[in-house]
């Protein structure tokens, strides 16, 4: 008699495939770990976000006190708004280094999981640059006023798109109504945009830091690998609550805490931390066409390193000078967000215009360093 054939649950064999029985590669290290934390703040940033939006009032005239009303009235609101602003610094911490371990690696050699894993970054960046303008704060107002007044210099439709933007002539409640809708759904697109992120990833198999294929030397995601990504969440979490606890508005522009004013213009207009350098690249072009297509250039070189990729390897682990040069990008993405923070003054412009130039030249010049240390 034949026994009745077991089914598979779908679901299950998804999980297991993806957190269990994945082939990983045995040499993959910790700097393979911001992944999963990516995932963890995201969830934090859509949980977060879901239960302050219960009493966000989405109006110019009742924005800021709504805020104000979640942080003193709402019980363990402010718990709430503390972690959703402080895992947003925390999420662009591990984006950036995610992105710096797969440039240093090589990961991006994997074209579609690099390519959806850029489309993701500037995702991420709208989601968080629409939800800087919803607090309605004096920074909110006019950054949405400086950064969606760009736009205007795109030729033939710039104007008509700015007023899109807008919702109207000048920044205002249709601008803020606009921003709110697009920041609660772009996290859910986010989260599905990663799933193909992850499905291309499997498809492909992990890099790892010798660049090598690694094809006969894997083992299963769990317990090996599982229980740093488990290491890791917890001290991200620990991290996020100490912060949000101790040193909550660390990193917040005191002008934000002042109800927007449309006839008072802050001293100095600056982003969030996150965007500086970008926002320096955007300054150091003295033509305002010139600096958003700077601006946007800065972001989408990134698709293109597959293809300027000449060496016979994959990692920098064998090219000491490009090791090198590498950490000399890392030191000028960190001056230019110094840089980004400046007034508009010597010699913060020029400073500015030679990091820029060494930031695009990077992408240039690193290819050339890898295929003459090939030669050598």
């Amino acid at each position: 008699m034949l026994k009745p054939q077991r089914k598979e649950q779908p679901l299950l064999k998804l999980v297991s495939g993806v957190m269990v029985d994945l082939p990983s590669p045995s040499s993959i290290s910790l700097w393979w770990n911001f992944g999963s934390l990516l995932g963890v703040c995201l969830i934090i940033q859509i949980v977060t976000g879901l239960f302050l939006s219960f009493h966000y009032c989405v109006s110019s005239d009742l924005s800021f006190d709504s805020v104000v009303f979640i942080v003193q009235n709402i019980n363990y609101g402010w718990v709430l708004r503390n972690i959703h602003v402080n895992c947003g610094t925390l999420f662009f911490l591990c984006l950036y280094a995610h992105i710096g371990r797969g440039m240093y690696f090589g990961s991006y050699m994997n074209f579609y999981t690099w390519s959806v894993g850029v489309i993701l970054l500037v995702m991420v960046m709208a989601t968080a640059f629409l939800g800087y303008i919803l607090p309605w704060g004096q920074m909110s107002f006019w950054g949405a006023t400086v950064i969606t007044s760009m736009f205007s210099a795109v030729p033939y439709v710039g104007t008509i798109l700015v007023q899109w933007l807008w919702g109207g002539f000048a920044v205002g409640e249709a601008t803020l109504v606009r921003f709110y809708s697009f920041h609660f759904v772009l996290p859910f697109i986010i989260a599905a945009v990663t799933m193909v992120h992850i499905m291309y990833l499997h498809q492909s198999g992990s890099n790892n830091p010798l660049g090598l294929s690694s094809t006969a030397d894997k083992v299963v995601f769990h317990p090996y690998f599982s229980v740093k990504d488990v290491m890791g969440v917890l001290f991200v979490i620990l991290f996020l609550v100490y912060i949000s606890f101790y040193w909550p508005v660390f990193l917040s522009e005191a002008d934000n805490f002042i109800d927007a004013n449309p006839m008072v213009t802050p001293t100095h207009i600056q982003p969030e931390w996150y965007f500086l350098f970008v926002y320096a690249i955007l300054r150091s072009v003295p033509n305002k066409l010139g600096g958003v297509v700077a601006l946007c250039a800065s972001i989408l070189i990134l698709f293109f390193m597959p293809l300027f990729h000449i060496s016979k390897k994959m990692s920098n682990s064998f090219y000491p000078l490009c090791q090198g040069f590498f950490w000399c990008f890392v030191v000028n993405f960190f001056l230019l967000t110094w840089i980004g923070a400046r007034e508009v003054a010597s010699p913060f412009v020029g400073l500015g215009q030679m990091f820029t130039f060494f930031y695009f030249c990077f992408f240039f010049v690193m290819p050339f360093l890898q295929y003459f240390s090939d030669e050598k």
